[in-house]
């Protein structure tokens, strides 16, 4: 059985281990943030941006799926702290080759893959243990919420960088990230989180639980055309935010403070509809919530592609739409899939919905950057963005993508029941 909890007792805890996090993510976006600016001023090349998005991807495709069947037979707990310490200590090797004075492009390039590659482990270990600790009522609020401290982060991170690039050397922005991994690990030394029940006697093959995993996505009607309608979405719409930076200073002629206050009015957006989702909990369909945002933010590419340069405001209100667009659909997608996918199998399920849906991305970042570079930056925001908005209309259309939720596999699929006010 799941350990039980009161109201108060899994509140406390959550929001404790929710709160580390939500620090701890403020400093890494803060020093993604620099690294990004550094890529751009150092090269000015759209392929390095694109290769720098790509180091990102790359370990969702190849690694998730196994990274999601370990967190499965691993304990949550333990496999977050161990990604938090070791995320930091790449930020302690990046800071001192900057301090040096030795640090290079490829070293640049190589931290970030380094970071993707360990977050493919955090990420589906601290959305399977959400769902051990939430009520399954709550996991839509909570959706928003998350989706809120990603806007946030935005928010705080961006114009937090660009000040500390300009007043600190690199080196010294780094040290953010060691400081956050702190805040966000002592909470997780001291709080337990539940876990699932787990036959130790009888373990399959690590290869027959992704198949199990699989299966489980195959047997659910519509969740493959999700998968494939998201595999479609990163392969177009991706590398319009890895491109971002260039748009700014190529387009619109701005500099490190025009690319903080996109990045802070996109993280604004989020902030607000992760609190909208928050207060709302989502529409009785989630999946309609998560096609009709994914309509707005393929308008909202669209028209930035289109943005005359002297209507930098105008490009800040369609940065702000995109953030609010990404909070609600993703938050809403989330929240479906933690209400639906058995917790002994939600590692895995995840990273294979992760892996699939990023899976496109490198077609779309290596496409993207020599384009851009041969035809202007704004040329990839129309490839992206007029595609997107035929395609959402035509998965729209679809009775088993719009009513998945009515698939949704209960009883025997779930391994634990949950009460009222917490998880027993």
């Amino acid at each position: 059985m799941l350990k039980s909890g009161g109201a108060a007792s899994w509140k406390r805890d959550f929001f404790t281990i929710w709160g580390g996090q939500a620090f701890s993510l403020v400093g890494s976006a803060l020093v993604q943030f620099a690294l990004v600016w550094w890529l751009t001023v150092e090269t000015g090349s759209a392929t390095v941006l694109a290769l720098g998005t790509l180091m990102g991807v790359l370990p969702q495709i190849l690694i998730a799926p196994w990274a999601g069947a370990y967190v499965d037979r691993w304990n949550r707990r333990r496999t977050m702290v161990a990604a938090d310490s070791l995320i930091s200590l790449m930020a302690l090797l990046l800071m001192l080759a900057f301090l040096t004075g030795t640090a290079e492009v490829w070293m640049v390039l190589l931290a970030m893959l380094g970071r993707a590659t360990v977050s493919g482990f955090h990420w589906p270990a601290m959305q399977a243990a959400t769902s051990l600790m939430v009520p399954e009522r709550h996991l839509g609020r909570i959706g928003g919420l998350n989706q809120a401290m990603y806007g946030l982060s935005n928010v705080i991170a961006a114009p937090a960088g660009a000040v500390l690039i300009a007043l600190f050397p690199m080196w010294a922005v780094l040290s953010v990230d060691l400081i956050t991994a702190v805040v966000a690990i002592v909470p997780l030394l001291f709080i337990s989180i539940p876990e699932p029940e787990r036959d130790i006697e009888k373990k399959p093959s690590l290869m027959k639980e992704m198949k199990e995993g699989l299966a489980f996505l195959k047997s659910w009607r519509g969740a493959l055309s999700i998968i494939v309608l998201f595999m479609i979405a990163n392969l177009l719409l991706s590398p319009a935010f890895s491109l971002l930076p260039l748009l700014v200073i190529d387009h619109f002629q701005g500099g490190a403070g025009e690319y903080a206050a996109m990045e802070a009015l996109a993280g604004i957006g989020m902030l607000a509809g992760g609190v909208l989702l928050g207060v709302w909990g989502g529409g009785k369909r989630k999946a309609v919530t998560m096609l009709v945002f994914t309509m707005v933010l393929s308008l909202a590419i669209t028209a930035l592609g289109i943005v005359p340069a002297e209507l930098l405001l105008l490009a800040y209100g369609l940065s702000a739409t995109i953030g609010l667009s990404l909070s609600l659909l993703n938050g809403s997608m989330m929240a479906m899939m933690q209400a639906s996918v058995p917790f002994v199998m939600q590692g895995r399920v995840f990273a294979l919905i992760s892996a699939g849906a990023t899976a496109m991305m490198p077609v779309g970042l290596l496409l993207a950057g020599p384009l851009a570079d041969e035809f202007g930056v704004r040329i990839w925001y129309l490839v992206a963005g007029i595609p997107m908005i035929f395609l959402t209309l035509v998965f729209s259309a679809s009775r088993s993508v719009v009513r998945i939720e009515d698939q949704i596999m209960k009883g025997s699929a779930k391994d634990a029941q949950r009460d009222e006010d917490g998880v027993s």
